[in-house]
């Protein structure tokens, strides 16, 4: 209007909008009342105090639109998807028919994905210490061989033929 100001109060305008909305056969969302402090989180559908939801400064009441854990479990879901192309579903599977153990160490439950670098493929589900273990060992089946043999009381030693050339045991 001339003066600034809508020829509706906001509650009023809404309910027109919910209806127009609802006449065009678009999905309205119902309002969910929450306390002060509190926010409805739309994807647990749980009423959580402000301090379960991360910030938004963009967001009109400054809170994120999932709470805290709801958001943890699209990250996880998303990076599953993104760098081993396998939903929760599949690797809850993979955990499963391992017995839901390292397969390296079986004695930790599996809950990281391992897979090759080079080629991507996946090849189970470890515990942290076993998967990191081998990712510092470079994914060589060489150098794991030489860290078993060393283990094992077998220390592999090069010999020195000529300068700058070693042999490494056999």
């Amino acid at each position: 209007m001339r003066d600034g100001l809508q020829c509706y109060c906001r509650p009023c305008a809404s309910e027109y909008h919910r209806e127009r909305q609802l006449a065009r056969g678009k999905n309205v969302r119902p309002r969910v009342e929450a306390p002060p402090g509190h926010k409805y989180c739309r994807k647990c559908e749980r009423i959580k105090p402000h301090s379960e939801w991360d910030r938004n400064k963009r967001a009109s009441d400054g809170l994120s639109t999932r709470c805290k854990p709801c958001r943890a479990a699209e990250g996880r879901a998303s990076h599953l998807k993104r760098q081993y192309g396998m939903t929760e579903a599949e690797r809850d599977e993979m955990i499963t028919s391992q017995g839901g153990l390292c397969c390296i160490c079986q004695k930790v439950p599996a809950v990281h994905v391992d897979h090759c670098h080079e080629t991507g493929r996946v090849r189970g589900v470890l515990c942290f210490n076993c998967n990191s273990a081998i990712g510092k060992l470079g994914d060589d089946p060489d150098v794991l061989r030489r860290a078993i043999a060393y283990l094992e009381g077998h220390a592999w030693k090069p010999t020195l033929v000529a300068p700058g050339v070693c042999r490494q045991p056999s």
